[in-house]
């Protein structure tokens, strides 16, 4: 035997690991749709500031993890696609081994999630590094070798079964990976509607302007500006130096973000939203966010400049005004963005969430109301 793709499978160049995977799942069934369409019809874009003792922080520009109460990019895209998407863990690595095997043999590529610490293809150099939020697809096997190919956003490479389990198996927080992996049903797809396209935007546009907790979205950038002033009396200098390459890397498309921490992908999104919906608008908010996706870059410059310096706090203070200035940007643009949507669709929001997307005040929307 030798290692080779399932028959029919192709390599895609891709952006982010999660939406690059389903594309290729999705390509593999000839369900055609575009990565930025998967992202933003999954409800996927937001922001989130997260620092927790013993971990570099966290500059993301992701939402709709899966966790309890929330179903997660992966099965809402498939809910608006008409794909039946369902997820899977196991603390066993013999059965995931085992399940895996079958689904190929049954000739399926799977999607699964590892630790890129313990993938050989990537060079982190000295660096211990792990990530546990990996998202991958196994697209081929030999028994001979005990190899599988993995399909990653910029090409296939060959890896030992042992270097996969442990990969699967990985025990790094925050984000173990639990050895999950994923199956989808393609036997009822379609293309999302204009009415799930806005379902999605309303959903994103939320989570920025009226988020849980003051780390998730436009409170989460201010926050994270101001906090990151104060990362030099929190870490020694190795750690600091690392904490400004992981928010290079979670905000440049080095690090899977399409770049400008996944604005340029929303972007795009956002223009295919246009022709679906028949909304002219919705590509002016598209001009905004590629906008904002250039001053992200800017920011990520300063943070990987500082990572390479020899005095890696000096730079800090260089990132705050741009941040706020990006936050105010950002509050703007999904501001306008809500207003593609009707009142009657948000009429099951509260009055405070409503007013927040449609860029109005409460005191205006009551005069109006009374």
């Amino acid at each position: 035997m030798t290692l080779k793709p399932l028959g029919g499978f192709k390599s895609l160049k891709t952006h982010h690991c999660a939406t690059g995977s389903m594309r290729h799942v999705y390509a593999y069934h000839d369900h055609d749709i575009s990565e930025d369409m998967l992202l933003g019809i999954g409800s996927g874009v937001g922001f989130i500031y997260w620092h927790t003792k013993g971990a570099p922080p966290i500059v993301g520009g992701r939402a709709n993890f899966e966790r309890p109460g929330e179903e997660g990019l992966e099965k809402t895209t498939g809910r608006r696609t008409g794909v039946v998407v369902e997820s899977y863990t196991t603390s066993s690595a013999r059965k995931a081994e085992r399940t895996l095997l079958k689904m190929l043999d049954a000739g399926q590529p799977v999607m699964i999630y590892c630790d890129m610490g313990f993938l050989p293809y990537f060079d982190f150099g000295d660096s211990d590094y792990h990530f546990g939020g990996h998202a991958v697809v196994v697209c081929g096997y030999d028994a001979e070798t005990r190899q599988v190919l993995i399909a990653d956003r910029d090409g296939v490479y060959p890896v030992s079964m042992e270097d996969l389990a442990k990969a699967r198996g990985s025990k790094y927080k925050p984000f173990p990976p639990r050895h999950k992996w994923y199956t989808f049903d393609f036997s009822h797809n379609r293309q999302p509607t204009a009415d799930e396209v806005r379902e999605a935007i309303a959903e994103q546009a939320t989570g920025m302007l009226e988020p849980p907790i003051s780390n998730i979205g436009v409170k989460g950038i201010r926050k994270a500006a101001k906090r990151a002033l104060k990362w030099p009396d929190l870490m020694d200098e190795d750690e600091l130096r690392f904490a400004l390459f992981n928010t290079f890397i979670f905000i440049d498309a080095t690090g899977g973000t399409g770049g400008g921490i996944f604005r340029y992908m929303f972007s795009r999104f956002l223009r295919e939203a246009a022709e679906i919906t028949d909304d002219a608008r919705l590509n002016e908010s598209a001009d905004a966010f590629q906008h904002i996706g250039d001053q992200w870059q800017e920011v990520a410059a300063i943070f990987k400049r500082g990572w390479k310096t020899d005095d890696p706090a000096a730079v800090l203070p260089e990132t705050t005004a741009p941040m706020l200035k990006i936050a105010d940007l950002e509050e703007a643009a999904w501001g306008r963005l809500g207003g593609i949507i009707s009142v009657e669709r948000l009429s099951n929001l509260p009055l405070q969430t409503r007013c927040a997307i449609l860029g109005l005040s409460v005191t205006i929307s009551e005069q109006v109301n009374h």
